[in-house]
């Protein structure tokens, strides 16, 4: 199914409406991801082990509606695949809750992991747009290098960085969600002027 650009026209106008309607929720949303934002930057260790917990509480909570779906879907195949996702879940949401300090290092890791692959891909993705004479590929270029730079700060720092790496970075990123929400709010008060 194909979207027409009649479609996404009313798509948009749709949306436009619903989020000039509701701006006031924007507005307090991205206030209140500023407000936690800033809270985790300032206080990294203690965002991050908040982090930690509540991926352990995700892992533990899917895992245990697993099993129960897979028990009461038992004959479906795949069952054994199943039973064995759903007790992985639990296991790993039972370990980053009862050691939710070597969870945040095994969390450090994904995320250095993440930061490589994006990095490589942005740089690619960069090299790319440059072969074939588009502008701005440079901002891309300097995003790649940036993320394995953080790649390589992290990891040397390991295992302190730990502690503070994923506070800090989910800090950061909710402050700049929650002020492209305050903007996009204020931006729809006033649509006239946006």
């Amino acid at each position: 199914m194909t979207i027409n650009q009649q479609q996404a026209e009313r798509l948009g106008t749709a949306v436009a409406g619903a989020i000039r309607e509701h701006w006031g929720l924007f507005l307090a949303e991205g206030i209140i991801l500023v407000i936690l934002g800033i809270a985790a930057i300032v206080m990294p260790l203690i965002a991050t082990l908040a982090i930690t917990i509540i991926i352990g509480w995700l892992f533990l909570v899917s895992g245990i509606v697993g099993l129960i779906t897979t028990f009461w879907a038992r004959g479906v195949p795949g069952f054994w695949w199943s039973l064995i996702s759903a007790i992985i879940g639990i296991a790993a949401g039972v370990v980053l809750l009862l050691w939710p300090i070597s969870g945040s290092i095994s969390l450090t890791l994904v995320l250095i992991a993440f930061f490589i692959v994006e990095g490589i891909a942005s740089i690619m993705y960069a090299i790319e747009h440059r072969n074939q004479l588009s502008g701005r590929w440079g901002w891309m270029l300097v995003s790649g290098i940036i993320d394995l730079i953080l790649a390589g700060i992290i990891f040397i720092g390991l295992p302190g960085t730990a502690a503070w790496a994923l506070g800090l970075l989910v800090g950061i990123n909710m402050v700049f969600g929650g002020v492209a929400l305050i903007g996009i709010a204020l931006a729809a008060r006033h649509p006239a002027t946006a």
